[in-house]
């Protein structure tokens, strides 16, 4: 059955690929890019099947006006794919608070936008599958790349409580999990200037992150079309091999040192007490009006 998808950030990478994938398989396809030169070859190649806008995450009216655009040019959206986004390599005090807010304006609130924009219309349509473009660093985090992990922690966090609001409304949400694939990913990063404390180590964490096997990002196609055919995807794609090993370590941690602070944890409890009840009224019915 032909599907009707929107991605953002189609100009290269997993966006390219997997609107290639989809339009050569029949399915119609908005693809964005913030210049359109960078898209403008598929129209060229799959004519009307595919619609290529100008799209700057982080530009809200841009982002309204695309989303708008592209659902009133095909007329309904299964499949939005919000995978735009930038990175950014620098140890915690070598950033500046502009480089920092840059990455979560593309990477987190970008992706927020694109949100707010769809949902109303994948409400009033009562289907749709979201795709939120996580990574496994969005599962444990690296040195020198923090801030780009914690936009996708956040990413994380926003799609589980995503799922959990839309579901009545017959929307479906999956997190894809990439691990290390070959792409050309750095040409979206920024750089900070080093510090010369951590001058040694910076290289030393590259040249360990050389030596790093990875995947084809060709293969990854395969599997976002049958995620996005299922009829019951999961809230969770991990692609390539490390995630699962991954995840399973972290978690593995992270349980036993939580088991081996529990007294601590629970004798931080004290007395239980029921006091939500006139925060829970507020958030019923809105906050009474302040003087």
């Amino acid at each position: 059955m032909q599907k009707t998808w929107l991605i953002t950030g189609a100009s290269r990478g997993f966006g390219r690929i997997w609107a290639e994938a989809a339009l050569t398989r029949g399915d119609r396809v908005t693809a964005t890019a913030r210049q359109l030169a960078d898209i403008a070859d598929l129209a060229e190649r799959f004519g009307d099947a595919v619609l290529p806008l100008a799209l700057d995450v982080t530009d809200s009216a841009q982002v309204q006006q695309a989303v708008h655009q592209a659902y009133a040019h095909f007329g309904q959206l299964d499949v939005l794919v919000n995978n735009a986004g930038a990175s950014l390599f620098a140890a915690t005090e070598e950033a500046s608070d502009e480089q920092i807010r840059g990455l979560f304006d593309a990477n987190y609130f970008g992706m927020v936008r694109v949100l707010r924009a769809a949902l109303p219309l994948l409400r009033k349509q009562g289907s749709g599958h979201i795709l939120g473009v996580s990574s496994g660093l969005g599962i444990t985090a690296m040195p020198l790349i923090g801030f780009y992990c914690a936009t996708k922690w956040a990413v994380e966090a926003l799609h589980e409580s995503l799922t959990q609001e839309v579901k009545a409304f017959g929307l479906k949400v999956t997190l894809v999990e990439p691990g290390a694939y070959a792409t050309d990913f750095g040409k979206s990063s920024q750089i900070a200037d080093v510090l010369e404390p951590y001058a040694e180590f910076r290289k030393q964490f590259l040249s360990r992150l050389a030596d790093v096997e990875r995947g084809d990002p060709e293969a990854t196609a395969e599997a976002i079309l049958k995620l996005v055919d299922a009829e019951n995807p999961p809230l969770r794609l991990g692609l390539g091999t490390s995630i699962l090993p991954r995840a399973r370590a972290a978690y593995a941690e992270r349980l036993q040192t939580w088991e081996a602070w529990e007294d601590v944890s629970n004798a931080a409890m004290g007395e239980p007490k029921k006091s939500m009840a006139a925060w829970i009224e507020q958030l019923t019915h809105g906050a009474p009006d302040q003087d």
